[in-house]
């Protein structure tokens, strides 16, 4: 028997990623994907099941699918994406509801992988150039967020001391960009405004997208358990990054920040999230060696990942985005795979 895959969050742009990853491969036998709504992508192989955010209906799910393998991509790392107490209840209580699945008396689950976030480091002046997976935060953390990450990793290091016949991996990501992908950096990117806080040029490391899929499908792969850090090699002053993407740069006081940034951002200049505002004072550097050394290859550095982002971008607007104006969704779909009233030529036809 193949593996039996459960991947959290398919209604999201990880999870579908993370999915449409798995189904190239043959060795997986099933995979479920659980979400609130619909994914966002078409899927040929995966089984999707609704849920709501918490999770509390993943124990069953599990029981019945005897599922081997947890991807856990559902933890919200950006703070305008919900409320704070969905914050609390995706981030805090999901990840609770997932382990009390994947713990059970009679789980059969095996292998549990989580996607997280560098953001659980925080940003302090007393930082240093690059956190290791043992690091401790320099300060408590003080947001929402950060707290709701902090507190799901805590559960995560819980269940693998309580279950140690469970490989467990946890990846800790930095900032983000691709060409898909929206985040707060992205989005300031595509508006080619970056916001900096005068008096500060902090160090910024990146990750590429693909890489982030693939740095999950190699450790869910492999079985490959520990904390890793995933980020491309080296650090990128924040002014670099405007200057590779052209982006004009929005100068923020230094004082009084979070007032001085709310008419900029209710304008739609910019997107300026706390955590992202934290980060434009001290930077973040993370070492990403230990994924390196279980055999993984980054295909992007932090400098490529902003060279390839801006390429793309640029093309794309050259170009147009080529769309047809369709987007998917689940319920058109299965009428065109298992209605009688479709020609089985016209299944697979374009929309």
């Amino acid at each position: 028997m193949g593996r039996r895959i459960l991947v959290t969050g398919v209604d999201t742009f990880w999870g579908a990623r993370m999915a449409q990853a798995l189904e190239k491969d043959p060795e997986v036998d099933l995979i479920l994907g659980v979400g609130s709504v619909d994914p966002p992508v078409e899927l040929s192989r995966t089984e999707f099941v609704k849920a709501d955010q918490s999770y509390s209906i993943l124990a069953r799910i599990v029981r019945a699918t005897r599922v081997d393998t947890v991807v856990h991509t559902f933890l919200v790392t950006d703070s305008t994406k919900v409320s704070g107490r969905a914050l609390n209840e995706i981030n805090v209580i999901g990840t609770m509801n997932l382990l009390a699945a994947a713990g059970g008396s009679s789980s059969s689950v095996r292998q549990v992988v989580m996607k997280s976030s560098t953001l659980v480091y925080g940003t302090n002046p007393r930082d240093p150039s690059f956190f290791t997976e043992s690091s401790k935060r320099s300060s408590p953390a003080s947001s929402r967020l950060e707290r709701t990450l902090v507190d799901a990793e805590s559960y995560m290091r819980d269940f693998a001391e309580d279950n140690p016949h469970v490989t467990v991996s946890l990846l800790r990501f930095a900032n983000v960009l691709g060409t898909d992908i929206q985040t707060p950096i992205t989005m300031n990117l595509r508006k080619s405004r970056l916001p900096y806080i005068v008096g500060f040029d902090p160090q910024i490391q990146f990750v590429e997208e693909d890489d982030v899929v693939r740095a999950l499908e190699f450790v869910t792969t492999n079985q490959i358990p520990g904390v890793f850090n995933v980020a491309g090699d080296s650090r990128i002053p924040w002014s670099e990054v405007a200057k590779i993407s052209g982006a004009r740069r929005i100068p923020i006081s230094a004082i009084g920040t979070e007032m001085a940034v709310r008419p900029l951002i209710k304008l739609g200049l910019i997107e300026a999230p706390p955590e992202l505002l934290d980060l434009l004072r001290y930077g973040r550097g993370v070492d990403n060696s230990r994924l390196k050394s279980a055999g993984f290859t980054y295909r992007y550095t932090s400098a490529g990942a902003i060279e390839n982002f801006t390429f793309s971008h640029r093309l794309r607007r050259s170009l147009g985005s080529g769309s047809s104006g369709y987007k998917y969704q689940h319920d058109v779909e299965a009428f065109f795979r298992h209605s009688p009233a479709v020609m089985h030529q016209d299944a697979n036809s374009e929309i």
